[in-house]
């Protein structure tokens, strides 16, 4: 299952398991990523608490966690490849992964449809 947030992050969830980015919409918003500063694997996390810090030639953002949970993994490819958030932000460009504490946080997003008709608003 894939969701969105009205901040623009996705995540993928299944078997219990999210694992998030941010939207090709964000990653155009912001610009080309320069740097990224990623969470320790295995901290808890509420929803709502600040787990990434990217910044770009245009601005710096943080990335709040949509999800409460334990980060279980993160993208070590970003490390050395910073570039693939720019080019694939919601695949390879993926930021980190958690286990979720509460399997119902996901429903109260937006599924694809809800998200397209949110970044097509003038």
């Amino acid at each position: 299952m894939k969701k969105f947030t009205p901040s623009h992050e996705w995540m993928h969830i299944e078997d219990g398991l999210a694992t998030i980015g941010i939207t090709g919409y964000a990653q155009q918003e912001l610009g080309e990523i320069v740097y990224i500063e990623l969470p320790k694997v295995g901290i808890q996390v509420d929803k709502g608490a600040e787990v990434v810090v990217l910044e770009s030639t245009k601005a710096a953002a943080d990335i709040y966690s949509p999800l409460s949970g334990e980060i279980i993994a993160i993208n070590e490819a970003l490390k050395d490849q910073v570039n693939l958030i720019n080019h694939s932000p919601e695949k390879e460009g993926w930021l980190f992964k958690i286990q979720l504490s509460d399997p119902e946080e996901p429903q109260h997003y937006l599924d694809d449809q809800g998200y397209v008709k949110l970044i097509d608003l003038p």
